[in-house]
């Protein structure tokens, strides 16, 4: 009864947000984003599609969205949002980052993008036009593919953190104390193995169509090169996300080493106590702020 009382929600919501969609002005992109679609189909082949469209679209997203992270450490005005401004980024420490993430790339992630045509082909994963899903079924399975792999990286990334194994494979990690956009990736060649894991999960469960692939790889690059980024921006829309973690949560793990093991949301670790450092350090940074506010009148 539970059971048939979800579906009913679910199909429920779907037809809800579909009436709202058909009042939405047409989308003046999904034309261009159709014919371009529609070329790419015509002039290359599924495995050249999957394999280096993929990779292409990894590659250009993780370095286009880590160049306002990059910008921001030459503008004096974004300093004040940088939450550790003791620990500025130096060009030796990005210059090392980037030679580790060209390795990982195409030495790790490259073979592993190599099997994404073969795993389409056996999930017979369409990639044609009229069975792409609506926006706002992409954006759910965005969202249940970020859950799946935020469970994954909570208990994995813990386990990565335990003193016999820390130092072996985790430690590459956390060589910056103060990370920067371009270090979400920076990682042991096993810890890429291990918690990348979590992002092919969801995938497995949800994925109807090879555009899943791309828009999940956006999504999660968008989320882990933000909360990596060292900088707390107002205005930030990702904060918009329920229970979304952000910047300030997982700086705080990279200065404390300590808690706060999840990827995207909060609930483990709110669940597990695992955050309580966080808090207190919250805490105690808002009393040093009103000493300083009642200091200064």
């Amino acid at each position: 009864m539970a059971m048939n009382d979800s579906v009913n929600i679910l199909n429920s919501a779907y037809l809800a947000v579909e009436y709202i969609d058909s009042f939405l002005p047409d989308n003046p992109l999904q034309q261009p984003f159709k014919n371009a679609w529609n070329y790419m189909l015509d002039n290359y082949t599924k495995f050249q599609i999957a394999t280096w469209g993929s990779l292409i679209v990894h590659e250009v997203s993780y370095f286009l969205l880590c160049v306002p992270g990059f910008i921001f450490q030459f503008i004096p005005y974004m300093q004040k949002y940088k939450i550790q401004q003791d620990k500025p980024e130096t060009w030796e420490k990005q210059w090392k980052c980037f030679k580790t993430l060209l390795f990982n790339h195409f030495f790790i992630q490259l073979p592993l993008i190599c099997g994404t045509y073969y795993f389409t082909e056996y999930f017979n994963i369409p990639y044609g036009w009229e069975e792409m899903p609506r926006w706002y079924v992409l954006v759910a399975q965005c969202f249940g593919c970020a859950v799946i792999e935020d469970a994954w990286h909570y208990f994995l990334h813990r386990l990565l953190h335990h003193k016999r194994i820390y130092k072996y494979i985790h430690k590459v990690h956390h060589e910056f104390v103060s990370p920067f956009g371009m270090q979400a990736e920076y990682a042991h060649p096993l810890e890429t193995l291990i918690l990348g894991t979590g992002f092919f999960i969801g995938i497995v469960v949800f994925c109807n169509h090879v555009v899943l692939l791309w828009a999940w790889v956006i999504c999660r690059l968008m989320e882990t090169i933000d909360v990596h980024s060292g900088y707390d921006v107002p205005l930030n829309p990702l904060h918009l996300v329920p229970f979304y973690a952000g910047a300030r949560f997982h700086d705080f793990h990279h200065m404390n080493f300590i808690g706060n093991y999840a990827s995207t949301f909060t609930w483990w670790d709110r669940l597990f106590g695992t955050d309580s450092q966080f808090i207190a350090y919250q805490e105690k940074e808002k009393k040093k702020q009103c000493i300083s506010k009642k200091k200064a009148n």
